[in-house]
């Protein structure tokens, strides 16, 4: 992908590395270890966006 991207494009990009992190552990200690893991993570090299 070139180096120049456009702004949509970029702002999308950012919401998927955000989106992209393991359950923080307050979160996990909050709620009684109901959620350990993030289902929607995804790896760089195994899933594609469609952006």
């Amino acid at each position: 992908m070139s180096r120049n991207k456009e702004l949509g494009r970029k702002i999308r990009l950012l919401k998927q590395v955000k989106s992209n992190r393991r359950v923080p552990g307050w979160v996990m200690m909050r709620t009684d270890r109901r959620f350990v893991q993030n289902d929607k993570r995804r790896n760089w090299r195994k899933n594609s966006l469609k952006l």
